[in-house]
């Protein structure tokens, strides 16, 4: 049908300045599509989402070839992936939804059974931007999807320990710098740092003695500047140019 966020009707021009912050309108809900190829893992997902506020399963499908299929024919904002799956597994099928740049595919979250996968850098560097855990309680998955909506790539601090230690281990970065990075304003450098340290936007804030909004809004300037998905690009990103090195922070 249809795209149901668009209201023709009763569109008159505003008297005032427009603001686009919270305005009264109820925000679209978060469209999510789950690929899994254990029917009653996929299922149990689907009942935990729609059950959700702000949430609504647009697809499901047991394999990747089906999942980039769904995709296409249903537009989500989110896919949950499998990473293990007959066929086209979820690394290749994810390659192949976000492909087409930050602003074209969906977000989209992997989903592991253990933490400390292979696949997890693969994983990222084919454009995921996040992992979850299947066991993981139901708050936490309903909290992944949003962030992930939201732009906020998300990583179990475990992950990222890894994904920083499995840094360490490798050769230095090919790319220079200042190639990719000399776009960034020092301020946005300095919040890319912070970002790749595993720092939290209040954190950041505090750090710099800024507000949250300020940094959300550099968070966001960085991103698009470098043509990033999400945090979690970034963060790789900050380790491929060298700008972050392994061990030279403390927790």
């Amino acid at each position: 049908g249809p795209p149901h966020h668009r209201r023709v009707r009763g569109h008159r021009p505003a008297a005032g300045p427009v603001t686009t912050m919270g305005t009264a309108s109820r925000p679209s809900p978060i469209r999510v599509l789950v690929a899994d190829d254990q029917e009653l893992v996929r299922a149990g997902f689907c009942v935990i989402l729609e059950a959700a506020e702000g949430i609504s399963v647009v697809g499901e499908a047991s394999n990747g070839a089906d999942a980039v299929a769904a995709v296409a024919a249903h537009h989500p904002d989110v896919v949950l992936m499998d990473i293990r799956m007959p066929g086209m597994d979820g690394l290749e099928a994810t390659r192949l939804i976000t492909q087409g740049g930050p602003d074209a595919g969906p977000k989209v979250v992997m989903l592991t059974t253990f933490d400390l996968d292979d696949y997890v850098y693969e994983a990222l560097r084919s454009g995921a931007s996040g992992f979850l855990l299947k066991d993981a309680p139901r708050g936490d998955l309903i909290a992944a999807v949003q962030a992930a909506a939201a732009g906020n790539g998300l990583l179990a601090p475990s992950v990222t320990r890894m994904l920083i230690e499995s840094f360490a281990r490798r050769p230095a970065a090919a790319v220079p710098a200042p190639t990719r990075l000399a776009s960034l304003t020092a301020r946005e450098k300095d919040i890319l740092l912070l970002v790749a340290r595993g720092r939290s936007n209040a954190e950041i804030a505090r750090e710099l003695f800024v507000g949250e909004a300020t940094v959300k809004t550099h968070v966001g300037h960085l991103l698009a500047k470098l043509g990033l998905r999400d945090r979690v690009q970034a963060v790789i990103l900050a380790y491929e140019t060298g700008l972050v090195v392994p061990g030279d922070f403390t927790d």
